[in-house]
């Protein structure tokens, strides 16, 4: 049985004085989570991690995930899915191509199990659309790519609401702090700007928790 107080008390530890940084770093707090989790709770980490990796974003993972009994898997990879085709709606344009030209949908005839839930892979509604579309026409690349993380991070905000010590709440956490790792090594002054955020976020949602600023 997954100890999830115990596990969601000790995330701050992660503040190291803001210096935690690097691949390694994600890997050695993600098996510290794991050691603490039952089997099934693991197979949900490994699940959300390996969607970390483009190459493994197929149409056989997305079917896998959209299919999943875990709510936050399911809703976190539709959206990912959603935006992800959004980016390539707005290049299509940029480029006079055809608007859904290289979407990933669930539409191949060789594959008919990939269909669910009648959504073809569209997603359903995708609310944050037109925001993703302004975020993409900034020409800073930086307030770009920070925009689209924020926006991701607050789904995973609304994901995580109301669960505080059970597996959504270590899926979000786990999923904020591959936004923060990334930034860490594209722009170290940004990411300790969004390892902060992280840290208020754990303050402010597991109250009496110790937190070192």
């Amino acid at each position: 049985m997954s100890n999830f107080e115990y596990i969601i008390s000790s995330l701050p530890y992660l503040t190291m004085d803001f210096k935690y940084s690097g691949q390694a770093g994600f890997n050695s707090v993600i098996s510290d989570i794991k050691r603490d989790l039952d089997e099934h709770d693991q197979g949900l980490v490994d699940f959300l991690i390996r969607g970390f990796s483009d190459k493994e974003l197929d149409a056989d993972f997305y079917a896998q995930a959209l299919k999943g009994r875990n709510r936050f898997l399911r809703e976190y990879f539709r959206f990912d899915l959603n935006l992800r085709n959004a980016k390539v709606r707005y290049l299509n344009a940029q480029l006079g191509r055809e608007p859904d030209q290289d979407l990933m949908t669930g539409e191949d005839p060789e594959a008919e199990d990939v269909d669910i839930d009648g959504f073809r892979f569209t997603g359903g509604e995708f609310e944050e659309a037109i925001k993703v579309d302004t975020i993409l026409s900034n020409t800073d690349l930086v307030a770009r790519e920070k925009g689209l993380d924020d926006i991701l991070w607050d789904k995973i905000d609304s994901l995580a609401t109301f669960h505080y010590f059970d597996i959504e709440a270590v899926l979000a956490y786990i999923a904020k702090l591959h936004i923060v790792t990334r930034w860490l090594k594209l722009d170290e002054e940004v990411g300790r700007d969004v390892f902060r955020r992280l840290l208020k976020d754990v303050r402010g949602t597991y109250r009496g928790v110790n937190y070192t600023e």
